[in-house]
Formats: C-alpha cells, sequence, structure tokens
C-alpha cells in the first residue's frame, strides 16, 4: 500500500475505533452512571487549578457552565484526534511489515503487540492519574465498587478501541493487492464505505445518546438563584439554590447506594438508606449559602431538614484517638472536609428529606450533609463515605486554595421592592429582605436610607431558627425628591455587628452592606 493510502486508511480507521470506542462510553455513562475520561479528566484537574487561573478560565468562557462544557468537549475532540493519530502510526508499522514475517490471520504480529502495550499502559496510566476520582459512579455503586467499575469501564474502552482498529485496518488493508489509484479499487473502496458506514452509525448512536444526556445536563439550572420580593420562610424545593460542579448530576439507585464509616474507627461500618431511615431522626430549620453567593446575589435559601445526627453514626463507629478531620466522599467524586469537633455537634445532619419530602437529585439523593454554619460546599450532596482522619486534609475546593475558614459571615440582603422606577414623596415603601448569621442566628437589623450616617431598626417578621435567616421589613416615607441610598445591616446572637469591609468571594466569601438607590421624584 502505497504511503498516502496508508495514512488515509490508518486515519480512518483510527478515527472509527475512537468513534465506536466513545460510543461504548457514553453507553457505559447512561446505563450503569461510569464515568468516563470527559468526566474523570475534569474532576481530577479542576481541584489542582489555583483560584486565580480558575476565575480566568471561568472568565474567559463565559461562566462555569461553559467552561464544564468546553472540558468535556475537548476531551471528545482530543479521543478522536488521538484515534486518528495512533491508526496512522498503525497503518505505517503495519505497511513496513508487509512482506515480511510475523503476520497472522492478516495482522502484522509486531503491530499487534503494539497496540496492546499502548492500550495497556494507557490503561495504567488513567488509572495511576485518575486515582482519586476513580470511585465516582453516577448510580450510587459503594466507593470500592465504583472504583473496580471505573477501572474496569476504562479497560473496555481502550480494549475495543484497539480491538476495532486492527479489525477494521485489516478489512480494508487485505483488499489491496496491486497498486492501484484508491478511485478504481472497487473492492478496497466498497470495504472503506463499509467502515465509513460503521463510523457514521457510531457518531449517531453516540450523539443520539450524548443530546439525551445533555437534556439532563445541569446547565439548565446549575447557578439557580433565589429572589423573591416577598422572601418565604421556606424556600419551595423546586426554587432553592444550585451549584454543581457537575456536567450531569447523579440519578443515584437507592438500593445499591451505601453509607459507609472507615478511617481510623474502631468499628468501620457500612449503612444501606433503610438502616439511617430507621435511626432516631430530628428535623432542623437550616438556611445554606454558596460561598461564591456575593453581597445582594441570590445563591442562599432556607429549607427543613430531617435526618440522623452525624454524631450518632461516629459514636456507634467509635473514633479512634488523634482524629482531626473527617473527609466526606460523594458518589460523584466530589470530597470536602470538617473538623471532628463540628462533625459531633448534634446540628451537623446527614438528611434525607427536604421539606418533607425525599431529597431531590440534584439536591443529594439519597443523603446529603447539613452542616449550620459553614458555607454550603461543606454541605456535601449524593454522600457515600465518612472517612476519619488524624491530618488537615484538603477538599475538591479547598485544594484551589479556596478557606482557610469557610464559617458564614453575616450578610443581609434587600428583596422588595422593585426600586427600579421612581418612589413620590410621602409614599409608603415597603423594604423587605433577608438576614444570616451562619449558625449564630440574627439578634437585630437595621436600615439606613442615607448612606449609612443613621441607622433605624427594622421589624424581624420572621426570626427563624439560630440556623437559619430571618426575615425583615421596615417602612420608609421619603420626604422630599431625590437619590436616597439605601443600606442594610445586621447584628447575630453573640451581638457581633456586621462587618462594613468590602470583600470578595475569593477566597473566603464575601462581606460588606447591600446597598441600593432610590430615585424619589415628585
Amino acid at each position: 500500500m502505497s504511503k498516502p493510502m496508508a495514512v488515509g486508511v490508518g486515519l480512518g480507521v483510527g478515527v472509527v475505533a475512537a468513534l465506536l470506542m466513545t460510543l461504548e462510553m457514553v453507553v457505559l455513562r447512561f446505563v450503569l452512571g461510569i464515568a468516563g475520561p470527559p468526566e474523570l479528566v475534569g474532576d481530577r484537574t479542576a481541584p489542582l487549578l489555583g483560584i486565580d487561573l480558575f476565575f480566568s478560565l471561568i472568565g474567559f468562557m463565559g461562566g462555569y457552565n461553559q467552561l464544564k462544557q468546553l472540558g468535556v468537549g475537548s476531551i471528545l475532540v482530543g479521543q478522536v484526534v488521538a484515534g486518528a493519530m495512533i491508526g496512522v502510526g498503525y497503518a505505517f508499522l503495519t505497511e513496513r511489515g508487509r512482506g515480511r514475517g510475523g503476520w497472522w490471520r492478516g495482522l502484522y504480529l509486531p503491530a499487534i503487540r503494539a497496540v496492546t502495550v499502548l492500550g495497556l499502559s494507557a490503561w495504567v496510566v488513567s488509572i495511576i492519574a485518575l486515582w482519586p476520582v476513580l470511585d465516582t459512579n453516577f448510580r450510587g455503586l459503594p466507593p470500592a465498587q465504583a472504583s473496580v467499575a471505573s477501572a474496569l469501564g476504562l479497560f473496555v474502552a481502550f480494549g475495543s478501541f484497539g480491538i476495532a482498529l486492527l479489525l477494521g485496518y485489516r478489512f480494508v488493508a487485505e483488499s489491496v493487492e496491486i497498486p492501484r489509484p484508491f478511485w478504481t479499487r472497487g473492492d478496497l473502496s466498497r470495504r472503506a464505505f463499509v467502515i465509513g458506514a460503521v463510523g457514521t452509525a457510531a457518531s449517531l448512536v453516540s450523539g443520539i445518546l450524548l443530546q439525551r444526556l445533555y437534556e439532563l445536563a445541569t446547565f439548565a439550572y446549575d447557578g439557580l438563584r433565589y429572589h423573591d420580593l416577598e422572601p418565604q420562610p421556606i424556600v419551595p424545593n423546586d426554587r432553592f439554590y444550585v451549584v454543581t460542579k457537575n456536567v450531569i448530576d447523579p440519578r443515584v439507585v437507592r438500593d445499591l447506594w451505601r453509607l459507609e464509616i472507615t478511617g481510623l474507627v474502631e468499628h468501620p461500618a457500612t449503612y444501606r438508606f433503610e438502616d439511617v431511615a430507621a435511626l432516631s431522626t430530628v428535623t432542623q430549620e437550616t438556611t445554606l449559602m454558596c460561598i461564591s453567593n456575593g453581597v445582594g446575589d441570590g445563591l442562599m435559601s432556607n429549607a427543613a431538614w430531617r435526618g440522623v445526627p452525624l454524631s450518632v453514626l461516629l459514636n456507634e463507629a467509635r473514633p479512634q484517638p488523634g482524629v482531626m478531620e473527617v473527609i466526606c466522599h460523594a458518589v460523584d467524586g466530589y470530597t470536602d472536609t470538617v473538623s471532628i469537633t463540628k462533625a459531633m455537634e448534634q446540628s451537623t445532619l446527614i438528611a434525607y428529606e427536604m421539606n418533607n419530602v425525599p431529597l431531590p437529585e440534584q439536591h443529594g439523593y439519597p443523603v446529603r450533609l447539613i452542616i449550620p454554619g459553614l458555607f454550603g460546599e461543606k454541605n456535601v450532596k449524593w454522600l457515600t463515605r465518612i472517612e476519619l482522619v488524624n491530618y488537615d486534609a484538603k477538599g475538591f475546593y479547598e485544594q484551589q486554595g479556596w478557606g482557610p475558614s469557610f464559617v458564614v459571615p453575616i450578610r443581609t440582603h434587600f428583596e422588595g421592592p422593585d426600586l427600579s422606577q421612581p418612589v413620590r414623596p410621602g409614599s409608603l415603601v415597603a423594604l423587605k429582605g433577608t438576614a444570616f448569621a451562619g449558625d449564630r442566628g440574627v439578634a437585630k437589623v437595621e436600615i439606613s436610607t442615607d448612606g449609612g450616617q443613621r441607622w433605624n431598626e427594622a421589624s424581624i417578621e420572621y426570626p427563624g431558627t439560630r440556623f437559619s435567616w430571618a426575615i425583615w421589613s421596615y417602612d420608609w416615607r421619603p420626604s422630599a425628591p431625590g437619590k436616597y441610598e439605601l443600606v442594610v445591616r445586621a447584628s447575630d446572637g453573640t451581638g457581633a455587628l456586621q462587618s462594613s469591609e468590602e470583600r470578595g468571594i475569593v477566597p473566603e466569601g464575601a462581606t460588606g452592606y447591600h446597598r441600593l438607590v432610590a430615585r424619589v421624584e415628585a
């Protein structure tokens, strides 16, 4: 076979083999929840990015969801490009051996060995490189089983590529007997057409499944914010704010799922959902707020959670002396940490109900952590393993440089009314909003209508709990036309006043007063 022809056949067969491998990965992800390189590589890489680089990439792409799509798309395209390159290399190696010894059933044994070694090497390197996230399984397999399933999924994927490459090239190239132009070689053209048809079919089926996965993707709701001119004490589940690292969130099969208590404990344990639900439970109203919630933003919501204090399970497991932290693992490969002291507080829950119904999938079904006073990222969703350690562990986002404090500062927001239009002098302006102080409760809310020169106490319509937000109101009647700078602040249950320091969300969450400008016109 001439070099140009070998390049064409090898490239085409390599692309088809890569498309078949992609199809296999998509099927495994769709049916069994086994994550492939497009998700595993992203989850392995993201924690290693510094905060500055992370936000630079988000800014360059125009948002976190766009960055996710770029990551997944790049890996998918990269697989096809790599497949084409390997196909060309295999073609050259095979054609160099044509006419020599070492042939078996139309296959060149040295080329087979090269593909086998390359495939096994890629598999081993992938397992080593992706080991921290290899226990990901979006159907909820326990971590050990999930790691095996992920490793087998990669093995099948790489193996299917190698087999498709060998057989596909043999199928096309064995028709080449004498040097004639490619386009006049009828048998070769027909076989190339068959390979092309296989690739097209693989692309179409993969495309259909990818489209279905795209419909299930988080792009439609990731970053959902809660804003309401009449804020509700308890936010409905479908309006509760959502932040997720995933392109597609887990859809856990409860019968597969387990919760493991491991690490430095005397009695490691594994719980089914029924075991957790059978324990003595509490219902606790707790507000969650994302660390990325800017001043006046809506990445904060309140709900009533039902679950079991984590301390119940930890006491049964009997932590060993020297335990410092608890690493919380989720089925999607996410991890975060909490001190053993905070983990043992009665208010730290393993929750399985949200507002009197089972946890919605996007909020962590079947169980999640609720840790009052700490930012949302610590409240791990889709929880599957609790690991006790004697060192300062770092979670998914902690590795980027977030923290070291994840304690929620005092925050107050204006919600209503809509001040985009001028108001008239003497008219009643009913200001409303929320105030939140982590696990310290809200004692007082104050309003200023002159940019913070003078303060008046607002009414607290809904005091909430020590772990939830309060809802406040203040009736304001502007007496004269002009521009008024409205400012709100709060004091927590310890008497501490909200900080006026304006600080961005990186790396410990935003602080400062929420300010609005009202125009009063006669």
